[in-house]
């Protein structure tokens, strides 16, 4: 049986940790690793979840264990590393 993971609230790693190489509304030229997004909101929320303006990177990431850990601080550790083993 699967077990349904769902957003921590108050986390965004997701949305600091990576690189984003294509355009977000409010960053023309996407954003860096380690970079909030300027789409978050004050609860760490993206401000585009569900529209089409959202990037398709962004939809992608599907919360898990394996990417979300068990708590913001590991999120950001394990996200950071998938960018350091992904980066050209």
């Amino acid at each position: 049986m699967d077990t349904v993971f769902h957003c921590r609230a108050g986390c965004g790693a997701c949305c600091t940790a990576p690189s984003i190489t294509s355009p977000i509304p409010g960053m023309p030229h996407g954003k860096p690793a380690g970079v909030p997004c300027v789409q978050l909101d004050g609860a760490l929320r993206c401000r585009l979840f569900g529209r089409p303006e959202r990037p398709a990177f962004c939809a992608t990431l599907k919360p898990g264990p394996d990417m979300c850990g068990a708590s913001r601080q590991d999120a950001m550790a394990l996200l950071a590393a998938l960018e350091r083993a992904t980066a050209p």
